[in-house]
């Protein structure tokens, strides 16, 4: 199965001052996958098309003093690029503040069927100022595209 849009409602108490929000679902055969294991699987093992626009982005971001790396690794470390802010078998919760905007990603698992789980990922945003509108509205087209085939790499990557 591909991921597929999913409902988020707002506010959330990862962000509870989110204005943006989207989540991306995918029903995975088997049980037992944890939150970390899928954020792990998702977002710490980029396709290599995605890590290129993540460093083209980066470039881009730094003419105007946007932070290109995560300010610091979290109190659980990073998955990717991204760091932990709170874990369990779960839930991850992923991100951090900068001054245009607040970000967080939320990798959950739950139970499915007798035979599968779902995996979900909530992205969670709150603007600051116009900058941070623009930067949301310059990237939402790619967002569309990398969070479902981040999300997919929770089944397995192939690149």
């Amino acid at each position: 199965m591909k991921p597929r849009p999913a409902t988020v409602h707002l506010p959330s108490p990862h962000l509870p001052d989110a204005d943006w929000a989207d989540r991306f679902e995918l029903a995975l055969n088997g049980k037992g996958l944890t939150a970390v294991e899928a954020a792990e699987r998702s977002l710490g093992n980029s396709p290599g098309w995605v890590s290129a626009l993540l460093k083209l982005r980066n470039r881009m971001v730094s003419l105007v003093g946007l932070k290109t790396e995560a300010p610091f690794p979290g109190k659980y470390g990073l998955i990717g690029p991204f760091p932990v802010l709170s874990r369990n078998d779960d839930e991850v919760v992923l991100g951090f503040n900068d001054a245009h905007l607040d970000f967080r990603i939320v990798v959950d698992v739950r139970a499915g069927s007798a035979v599968n789980q779902i995996v979900g990922m909530t992205t969670l945003i709150r603007r600051h100022n116009t900058l941070g509108r623009v930067y949301l509205a310059a990237v939402m087209p790619f967002h569309k595209v990398i969070v479902p085939t981040m999300l997919a790499g929770a089944a397995g990557r192939q690149d």
